[in-house]
């Protein structure tokens, strides 16, 4: 008797392993210095640590409250509050997810139906394309700006349509470290105020603005708040990116919504982080001082670059780096794709292709030939300095 595994047809077709994963697994091979992937190296605070054991030891182990554990909930709420000067109702308005990508894909479930469009801002991280098409959405990709990677307000414009259920933003702006400005949140509220479209804000790297700026998150924006999940990521702002802890803001309306899909895909989130957190957030000064620790770290990177031959763009916010390798007298002949690989192999520094925050082939081409890189620098000092030193060879 012939035993087959049934066929499948792929829900995700033209998806494969991520570069993240892939340059990790390359990095590891030729141990390389790995500013690719955009996690620390570096502990946390060993204070949040014991807050979740005293929540673990004082019995906090079994199921939370299916939205999360009110007392988080509760300060998210005074923090958003205190930082944005929105008032969301801690009961019915905010939610604690698994994480970020977790929020992004249960808020793409929770509003979109079949056929409905949601437009992205390319390029972005790369769950947002897959995310939509899983909910039976169709991708509206709209490119930022391919220099300054800004928003083109007219470009937006053009692509909605009827058929336009949400648009995607995010900022700081994962791979381009460019942020917001006030009046290009004003500029958006303006373009929406007439229609029925709703906005997802991934905001989660909202404590990293750099320069004595202030996060332009779209709760200071009461026409942008009313029509917004926005999500923020303790992973990021703590250094706690394996937790996988998240939250999300919306008006109660959209946050029932929400909260139908998330009891249905993990339900809840564990128990004794949720606690933990809790507590932590009780002292603002671990996130309030996070721009001037991450701002020292850009400065350190920038610094040790500012006289070799990559060109360095701006960085105003998030823990990336972008540089331009066209002046380079070796590599600078490879698209981006091949040059981070080359530069792992042969110089021993791991980075990520913008083309690979891009989903269309044609808009991948175009950016794989602009020959940008992207550099995490949330690293050790003697992680950034070794690369540093390696980098400068070039």
């Amino acid at each position: 008797m012939n035993i087959a595994t049934p066929q499948l047809s792929s829900r995700l077709p033209r998806v494969g392993a991520t570069i993240f994963s892939t340059m990790s697994a390359l990095a590891q091979a030729h141990g390389a210095v790995n500013l690719g992937q955009g996690f620390p190296d570096f502990d946390c605070d060993p204070a949040l640590v014991e807050a979740v054991h005293q929540a673990m030891r004082s019995g906090h182990n079994q199921y939370p409250p299916m939205p999360g554990v009110l007392a988080l909930r509760e300060a998210v709420a005074a923090k958003l509050l205190t930082t944005h000067g929105h008032s969301y109702c801690p009961d019915r308005e905010i939610t604690i997810t698994a994480g970020a990508t977790q929020a992004i894909l249960t808020a793409l479930l929770a509003i979109v139906h079949p056929g409905d469009e949601v437009m992205v801002l390319e390029p972005c991280y790369d769950s947002y394309a897959p995310n939509i098409e899983l909910a039976g959405g169709v991708v509206v990709r709209v490119p930022l700006d391919p220099h300054s990677f800004r928003p083109n307000f007219q470009h937006i414009h053009a692509a909605l349509s009827p058929r336009t259920r949400a648009i995607i933003i995010n900022t700081p702006h994962n791979p381009s470290a460019t942020t917001w400005t006030a009046e290009e949140m004003q500029s958006l509220a303006e373009l929406l105020r007439n229609t029925h479209v709703l906005l997802i804000s991934d905001e989660v790297y909202e404590h990293m603005v750099f320069d004595g700026a202030d996060h332009q998150s779209v709760a200071r924006f009461p026409e942008l708040a009313a029509r917004s999940l926005v999500i923020s990521s303790f992973g990021k702002t703590f250094h706690v990116t394996g937790w996988k802890v998240a939250y999300v803001a919306a008006p109660a309306s959209i946050s029932a919504e929400f909260r139908k899909v998330h009891q249905y895909t993990v339900f809840s989130v564990n128990t004794p982080m949720q606690i933990g957190l809790a507590r932590y957030l009780a002292d603002p000064r671990p996130y309030l001082e996070l721009p001037a620790f991450y701002q020292r770290k850009r400065d350190r990177f920038r610094a040790g670059l500012a006289t070799s031959r990559l060109r360095l763009l701006p960085c105003s916010g998030s823990y990336f780096q972008c540089i331009d390798y066209q002046n380079l007298s070796r590599g600078s002949e490879l698209p981006d794709k091949e040059f981070c690989q080359w530069l792992t192999r042969e110089v021993g520094v791991a980075a990520i292709p913008i083309s690979a925050f891009h989903t269309l082939p044609e808009h991948q081409a175009e950016a794989r030939q602009a020959k940008i890189i992207r550099f995490c620098f949330a690293k050790q000092d003697q992680t950034l300095d070794r690369a540093l030193a390696l980098l400068r060879e070039l």
